[in-house]
Order: structure tokens, then sequence, then C-alpha cells
């Protein structure tokens, strides 16, 4: 039976720890901790906010998939688009899931990110 999701992992091409930091961390506001000694050798970087956690592994023939990508669910996200945008992340706004308020950016290295929240406006009367 499963539990729960322990993480996600996306791939990075060598050398672009610093440019990952810069995104997760910096534009995302997550944390970075530490991975194992034994993986730490091999490079890249883990990242976590709250239960949510994102594994940056190293692919030396590294291409970032075009429709594979995480769903992380937000609360602000206009916030959330907006800190992005502030740090030079582009943002895709998409309104084909019912219910929802969702876009769409990319990491530095080309990994496609989907955002998410719940829509909780509500429509005036004759809307």
């Amino acid at each position: 039976m499963l539990a729960a999701l322990d993480h996600v992992q996306l791939a990075a091409p060598p050398g672009s720890e610093d440019r990952l930091r810069a995104y997760y961390a910096d534009a995302l506001g997550m944390t970075e901790i530490p991975k194992p000694p034994v993986l730490a050798a091999r490079g890249g970087c883990w990242f976590q906010a709250g239960a949510v956690q994102l594994h940056l592994g190293i692919e030396t023939s590294f291409r970032p998939a075009k429709k594979a990508h995480p769903g992380l669910r937000v609360t602000g996200i206009d916030a959330h688009a907006a800190r992005l945008t502030v740090h030079g992340a582009a943002v895709t706004w998409d309104d084909n899931l019912p219910g929802h308020r969702r876009f769409y950016s990319e990491d530095p290295v080309g990994n496609r990110l989907e955002f998410l929240e719940p829509d909780v406006r509500k429509c005036a009367p004759g809307e």
C-alpha cells in the first residue's frame, strides 16, 4: 500500500547547482537540505518546503522533459507567480483545469513545473 509521495527527482546538467539554488531556494523559498555524503559526491541538490521535497540529480546527458513535470499545490498562487517573475522566471497561466488556478514555469535548466491552487473565488450573481 502506498502511504505518501516521499519526493520527486528531477534531472539537471553537471555544474548547474548554483543556478538551481538560486531558483529553488531564492525564487521559490524552499530550504536546501543536506544529501547523505555518498549521494552528495554525485552532485546535485535537494530542497524542501513543508512536506514537499524536490531532489535535483545530475545527469551527464541531461535533456529537460517537454511534458513530464511535478504539480506543486500552493497557497497564494499570485504571490508565487509574482516572486518567480521578479527572479526572471517566465510564468504561463493556464485555465484548462476546472476548479483550479494554475500556471507553468521552468527552472533554470528547463525542467517544467506546474503550480496550482484550488480556485475559491466566488463569482458575483450574474457573472
